[in-house]
């Protein structure tokens, strides 16, 4: 149970004694039993033993070789000696009440303590257990303690873990509840802040030197930089003589509070390979009177310069003294009554009647230096620790107290650190890395490498439109935005629509007015050649409203290029669809016009006569009248609209015309389909007359122009990505209209202007039938 279960000061209800080592053979065996009303046991290591100890028995446990005399503990025996003669001398604590005391000699042995065999305890305090488990009060109902628990240990071990980033650590746990219990009470606390332990090795003074090397093979080939030792300094100390040895540096090591101001580690042999260790040891106290009580102690083995005698920052020793007075008070509650009127108490119970039932939770008192003691619900103190480092100072290794850790008044963990004061392992004040891979930069993710534990992992760049700067994950930029180059921020995306300005838009453009401006001419061509036979025989009537309609199909794309807006997308849409009618509609009656004069000259027929003018009008009129129909009941219903298109893979926001209804767009294109498609099928069946006569052949390939482009653009205009679409579909408007002119218009304007020996009636009207269809 703790550190080693056997470090107990125990208040025992009887006289009888219990076998143990032989005791310090310089000392007077008197100075360690003396006679009281009261008497109070305690049970030291004053001696290490050095032989294999069995691991089980049946009757009862073996007896130990008890070798290594240890002055730290002696110290100990002495102060419990000491605090129990300043109580046997105050005439107020236990007055005309004497305390005496048996003190036996554990050999740092477990077994050899299960030999002792006391009369029931009363109460149990202990000065150096620190184990967790003792805590637990329905085991142990009678144990109190003067030493922090280790519960309070591993908070301050994890705290100091947190603080410096260490996240990849090996661990060591000595073979009994005390390793075992604080590793795994570690272990919880560091777990909530992502730490891996990369291996826990464990250890024991008795344990044969191939365990040893085994242990010391495993912290060669870890990668951990970081060690914490949850060890009593007998059991860690075979372990540290191999690994100094063996040379092993470049580790920072972590103390538990059982070894880290040991003396015997603290050596400048020891320092090569564990100087500036950091750990948590209990606070220290000065206590002056003792210092008297030591020197009287007359032997030749000790050198009155040691440390033995240095009373200045006693920590182990103090906690023996309070747990002495703990005891005193505890008994003054039980056995006396105060007394209102004066200043004295007197006696209720008198030594005989005390039960072994006698509990310390009640005590509360404040010790001579100033100390406040007392108990909470599971016999522990509050938590208090000074945050120790070994460094080298005049050529001997020195715990330089650099921090403390303590419980605050609203109940919560406070650690404070001068880091100045740190000297690490590696001789500097640079705070040492134990991490198995380095944090991922931002702009990265964690990627899990399978088979290991969570502290190793790969870093890989986050996917566009995805960050990290604050965490090991990315996470997706808002709607708006996409992430830098870096991938650590998120910037607005780039606006994308087609511009007047960039050089696609300024090449449409051109195309754009350039067909404008060259219908224009051909129109001007018509109107000042009305009265020559060619233009007569195309009904200049007809001609003249097509080039009006392309003209406009030709500026239809103006509308196409710049920023959406509310008005240009109505506009653009409906100025494509009803002018587009408008020229095929017009196409659809000159086509209608050839072919029935075709008709007329075959015997009998009268169709020509039926198809005037005013029918020819009435055509191209009511072809446009529906799709004007469609387009009202378009804007009416669901009219386009600027839309932004948000593409989670990419980077731009693009600025374009929803349709608003896709059926209504379609029908639109639709509609002109169909008058293409009559227009072509009818000059397709003209397409014999004479060759002098041949509009229908030039509208045949006008339409198959047309169709040919407005079938490859629906698929086209579909998969082209952001200002592409516009830009295909301009091209289409621009594409059809352009096979229209040149088709139907061209081949007149090159007889008018550069063949008019042919623009004459006899020409125009030949009579060379011999194809007929």
């Amino acid at each position: 149970m703790g550190k080693l279960s056997v470090m107990h000061l125990c208040f025992l209800l009887c006289n009888q004694t219990c076998s143990a080592c032989e005791l310090l053979g310089k000392f007077e065996m008197h100075d360690m039993f003396k006679e009281g009303d009261i008497m109070i046991g305690g049970i030291f290591p004053i001696f290490n033993k050095q032989e294999n100890v069995l691991t089980s028995f049946e009757i009862q446990p073996p007896k130990a070789d008890c070798k290594g005399f240890d002055l730290r503990a002696f110290r100990w025996t002495r102060t419990m000696i000491f605090a129990i003669d300043e109580i046997n001398s105050d005439g107020h604590l236990l007055p005309n009440i004497s305390l005496g005391y048996k003190i036996l000699d554990s050999c740092a042995s477990p077994s050899n303590v299960l030999r002792c065999r006391p009369p029931p305890i009363a109460a149990l305090v202990s000065y150096f257990s620190t184990c967790a488990c003792l805590s637990d009060k329905s085991k142990y109902p009678t144990f109190f303690r003067t030493i922090p628990s280790d519960y309070h240990q591993a908070k301050a071990l994890a705290f100091l873990v947190k603080r410096y980033g260490w996240t990849w650590i090996g661990a060591l746990q000595s073979d009994n509840d005390y390793g075992r219990n604080g590793i795994s009470a570690f272990t919880k606390e560091v777990e909530q802040h992502g730490v891996c332990i990369a291996f826990v090795g464990t250890i024991l003074r008795t344990y044969p030197q191939s365990k040893i090397l085994e242990v010391v093979e495993m912290i060669k080939q870890s990668t951990v930089k970081v060690i914490l030792a949850f060890v009593p300094e007998g059991d860690l100390y075979p372990l540290m003589k191999e690994v100094v040895n063996q040379n092993i540096m470049g580790i920072q090591w972590i103390a538990s509070e059982a070894w880290i101001t040991a003396d015997r580690p603290s050596t400048t042999e020891m320092f090569q390979s564990f100087g500036g260790t950091i750990g948590f040891v209990v606070r220290k106290m000065p206590m002056p009177k003792l210092g008297p009580v030591l020197k009287d102690i007359r032997t030749e083995k000790i050198d009155y310069t040691n440390k033995f005698f240095d009373v200045t920052q006693l920590r182990v020793a103090y906690n023996v003294y309070q747990a002495v007075y703990a005891i005193a008070h505890a008994l003054h509650q039980i056995m006396f009554c105060e007394m209102p009127e004066s200043n004295f108490s007197r006696l209720c119970l008198n030594t005989s009647q005390i039960t072994p039932k006698l509990q310390l939770k009640k005590v509360n008192f404040v010790d001579a230096y100033g100390e406040k003691v007392f108990f909470d619900d599971k016999g522990d103190p509050p938590a208090s620790y000074e945050v120790i480092n070994w460094q080298l100072r005049e050529g001997q290794v020195q715990h330089i107290a650099v921090g403390h850790f303590s419980t605050s008044t609203n109940g919560r963990y406070e650690l404070e650190i001068n880091e100045d004061l740190i000297v690490w392992n590696t001789g500097n004040l640079v705070t040492p890395k134990a991490v198995c891979s380095e944090i991922c930069p931002h702009g990265t993710r964690k990627a899990q490498i399978k088979g290991l534990p969570v502290c190793c992992f790969d870093c890989i760049p986050c996917a566009d439109g995805t960050i990290s700067n604050t965490t090991a994950d990315c996470t997706t930029c808002p709607e708006e935005f996409w992430s830098n180059d870096r991938k650590d921020s998120c910037i607005m995306k780039v606006t994308e629509f087609l511009s007047y300005a960039e050089t696609m838009g300024i090449v449409l453009i051109a195309v754009s007015l350039f067909g404008a401006c060259l219908t224009f001419s051909t129109m001007v061509v018509f109107i000042c050649f009305r009265e020559t036979p060619i233009v007569k025989a195309n009904n200049s009537e007809l001609s003249l409203l097509l080039l009006l309609s392309l003209i406009f199909c030709f500026l239809c794309p103006l509308t196409f290029i710049g920023e959406p807006t509310v008005w240009s997308c109505m506009l653009r849409h409906t100025a494509f669809g009803i002018t587009f009618a408008l020229c095929i509609s017009c196409v659809l009656g000159k086509t209608i016009v050839v072919v029935t004069a075709f008709r007329a000259t075959l015997p009998g027929n009268s169709v020509a006569g039926k198809f005037g003018p005013a029918q020819q009008r009435g055509i191209v009129y009511s072809c446009t009248a529906a799709q004007i129909v469609i387009c009202v009941l378009w804007l009416k219903i669901t009219p386009p609209f600027p839309d932004k298109v948000f593409e989670q893979r990419n980077k731009k926001i693009i600025l374009e015309c929803n349709t608003g209804s896709d059926a209504a767009f379609y029908s639109v294109l639709g509609y002109i389909g169909l008058l293409a498609t009559i227009c072509f099928a009818l000059a397709f069946l003209a397409r014999k007359l004479p060759d002098n006569f041949n509009e229908a052949k030039f509208i045949t390939f006008s339409m198959l122009i047309f169709c040919a482009v407005w079938i490859t653009f629906i698929p086209a205009y579909v998969s082209s990505p952001g200002k592409y679409t516009v830009a295909v579909e301009i091209f289409a408007i621009l594409s059809s209209a352009f096979g229209l002119l040149l088709c139907i218009f061209m081949p007149k304007c090159y007889i008018i202007l550069f063949k008019p020996e042919t623009n004459t009636k006899k020409h125009v009207m030949g009579k060379n039938l011999k194809h007929t269809m």
